[in-house]
């Protein structure tokens, strides 16, 4: 089944691109989910929404090539992300209001763009919904600059943004810059999230984000357990949802949501089943 994917040169591109989302989307979910900002991923898919449409837009009315949609979106989305934590600060104590004033910004755009680029097209729809075709080897050279930078300041950084994800007081004790933490990770967000868009589609990313997340939380024993399953439970669905997206002709989106909610209800099954076998055995044993 993978034969075709390695053999036609644009769906060896999707193929990479999709094994790397599949890496740092559920890679960052994770942080995402515990630090209970789950929601900012549909923010910023909005947002980067909007910034495609731009570029669209920028594209047809002006013949301007350089600024393409899938840049324009990556501006759009960490300028967003920008303000979500500016926004964050200014509400202290309701910080929660940042995520749907900036998501309501971002449809908002979204829907002027459209309008002025002519309303919805092909291009669009792949954005929309992702697509096995429309990765270019440009789009390629980008995600893999995204994803190394994504696992160097990881990598660099997971102790602070374990840290900050768990107690954040007890990082400020620790002497940990908390400020400059929280910023480099909703930038590294947004780029993550804007370049998952052309596999998974704009309605859809934050699912890749979450989804394999809240499937690792039922079986994980810890952080670093949690984290490596994640991505695993991601890279099955992306791995999936490239296949039967090539060969029943649908949007790839759609199929590795469905694949990953398969895999919760599955883990979520196992959890289950483990929590019954422990009391059997228990009350087998007497006590």
């Amino acid at each position: 089944m993978l034969a075709d994917f390695l053999e036609y040169d644009f769906l060896r591109n999707t193929f990479l691109t999709g094994l790397l989302i599949g890496i740092i989307a559920p890679l960052l979910g994770t942080f995402v989910v515990v630090r209970r900002l789950s929601l900012i991923a549909d923010a910023l898919s909005h947002v980067t929404l909007a910034g495609i449409a731009f570029g669209l837009f920028i594209e047809k009315k002006f013949a301007i090539t350089f600024i393409t949609p899938i840049y324009s979106g990556m501006a759009f989305s960490v300028i967003g992300s920008i303000f979500i934590e500016k926004l964050r600060g200014v509400y202290k104590a309701y910080q929660e209001l940042a995520i749907p004033i900036i998501l309501s910004g971002g449809v908002g755009l979204s829907v002027i763009f459209i309008s002025l680029a002519n309303g919805f097209n092909t291009d669009l729809f792949n954005y929309l919904f992702g697509s096995v075709s429309a990765v270019s080897v440009k789009d390629l050279y980008s995600i893999l600059t995204i994803s190394v930078i994504v696992l160097l300041l990881v990598g660099l950084f997971y102790k602070e943004l374990f840290t900050l994800s768990f107690d954040e007081e007890h990082a400020k004790i620790s002497g940990i810059h908390s400020k400059p933490i929280h910023f480099l990770f909703i930038i590294l967000t947004a780029l993550v999230i804007a370049a998952s868009i052309r596999i998974v589609g704009v309605l859809l990313v934050s699912a890749l984000m979450t989804l394999p997340v809240a499937a690792s939380m039922r079986l994980a024993k810890g952080f670093k357990q949690m984290m490596c399953l994640s991505i695993a439970f991601g890279e099955l669905a992306v791995i999936m949802g490239l296949i039967s997206g090539y060969y029943f002709s649908i949007p790839p989106g759609g199929t590795i949501v469905v694949i990953s909610i398969v895999i919760l209800l599955l883990s979520i099954g196992i959890k289950k089943f483990k929590i019954n076998r422990i009391r059997k055995q228990v009350n087998i044993n007497g006590y």
